[in-house]
């Protein structure tokens, strides 16, 4: 698939911890020819820290993280780029597209927190403890803006449904 106007930017994979915006942004990176970024590997050391010993982190926490992934975003607006973030608020969400021209993209995997709940008990290699979810799902604030897709989905069909709305 090569590059057009549907398929570059910045694209946005959002949702709480374990809904799969790791593996959904590798597999859109990978059909889209577009380089991905996840987003915890930008978190500072004390989020992880914090994070791990099963503390959420504050919007505080979060606004060096946001910055840094949206000068991310800048410096790949003109060639492209999947970033999986979890852009949980509307204000996160506005951080995160400041000076992002065109726009980003928004995609937002869904899902109940019984069933992500069963994913991240799954888990062993996150620092993301499990408890943490209520939090998260306490802090969403779903997006208007997004295409969004079920996590009930398999892999494949997530993406075949992001490809066919983002074309």
């Amino acid at each position: 698939m090569g590059k057009d106007e549907h398929t570059s930017g910045v694209f946005f994979i959002m949702g709480v911890s374990g809904c799969g915006k790791s593996t959904i942004g590798r597999l859109l990176s990978h059909a889209l020819s577009l380089p991905f970024y996840d987003g915890d590997d930008y978190h500072p050391a004390e989020n992880v820290a914090k994070m791990s010993k099963g503390i959420p982190l504050n919007d505080r926490d979060r606004e060096s993280w946001l910055q840094a992934l949206n000068s991310l975003a800048q410096k790949n607006q003109k060639t492209g780029a999947v970033i999986a973030c979890s852009a949980l608020k509307k204000h996160y969400r506005d951080t995160l597209k400041d000076s992002i021209v065109p726009p980003p993209i928004w995609i937002y995997l869904q899902g109940s927190y019984e069933t992500i709940l069963d994913r991240l008990k799954q888990r062993r290699d996150h620092f993301m403890p499990s408890h943490l979810l209520t939090s998260q799902f306490e802090a969403l604030e779903a997006p208007v803006d997004a295409i969004e897709v079920s996590i009930t989905l398999e892999p494949e069909m997530i993406l075949k449904e992001i490809l066919k709305q983002i074309k």
